[in-house]
């Protein structure tokens, strides 16, 4: 296997003409459209609610059952079949359809009780309330900025689970667990352990360490592409993106 490119992650649950998720979500194929929906959402839903939360002034309990039902509406057949990737990216297209849809659903409130809508999948509304508290922006916060880096804050989760995962079963326990001593909870400690702190800690040669954290962050970065190409509307989308997370030479 080669690390750098065999990695399994979300690309690898499509053929090679459906790599993006919006693509795949008009399949003709059931099993495949369902799998899409259920990525696209995984990517999306955090920012979907925070967004909701941010912009309304919502509490969490309104702001769950307006994502709930949003994305009953995307799961509609028809939804996807406005999006234009030359007009926008599809980052944009779904944010200004929530707006639309949140502003529907406040003037039906006028007239009727808006009721909850069944599950669209298992969410961990009580882990991002607490993420919203941790992160709320006080003042005046650009839409788009907002909900950009909110997507990204889960992008950036999954591809750590994705990493995670593949580390798990490849033999690469000591890479990750290195990866999330000094990546993860270092960018948050007072102090980061060095690679001679970690080298002690876990019994290699600082060099060692060097290494591993070295293989780690360039799986990460893959990790991070997949998800980012997956969840783009077009390759100019994701070219743009991944260039502005990760430089002129990205992807």
């Amino acid at each position: 296997m080669n690390d750098d490119t065999d990695i399994g992650g979300p690309a690898a649950l499509f053929p090679a003409t459906q790599h993006s998720l919006v693509r795949a979500a008009a399949s003709a194929d059931p099993a495949v459209r369902k799998q899409a929906f259920e990525l696209l959402i995984a990517a999306y839903w955090k920012a979907v609610y925070k967004y909701i939360r941010m912009k309304w002034g919502l509490g969490n309990e309104d702001a769950k059952d307006l994502t709930q039902a949003f994305f009953t509406r995307v799961l509609e057949k028809d939804f996807l079949d406005r999006f234009d990737a030359a007009r926008a990216r599809f980052r944009t297209f779904l944010r200004v359809c929530l707006e639309g849809f949140v502003a529907n659903e406040q003037r039906a409130a006028g007239r009727r009780k808006r009721s909850a809508p069944a599950p669209v999948l298992s969410l961990d509304f009580a882990g991002a309330s607490e993420e919203f508290e941790a992160h709320v922006l006080p003042g005046k916060t650009d839409p788009d900025d907002f909900f950009r880096q909110e997507w990204l804050r889960g992008l950036f989760t999954l591809a750590v689970e994705d990493l995670r995962r593949y580390c798990m079963t490849s033999g690469k326990e000591v890479h990750f667990a290195l990866f999330e001593r000094h990546d993860l909870e270092g960018a948050e400690a007072p102090k980061k352990p060095t690679y001679e702190d970690l080298g002690q800690e876990f019994g290699l040669p600082a060099t060692q360490v060097t290494n591993y954290l070295a293989l780690a962050r360039r799986l990460f970065r893959r990790f991070v592409l997949e998800r980012l190409r997956a969840t783009s509307g077009s390759e100019g989308e994701f070219l743009q993106e991944g260039q502005r997370l990760f430089g002129s030479d990205a992807p």
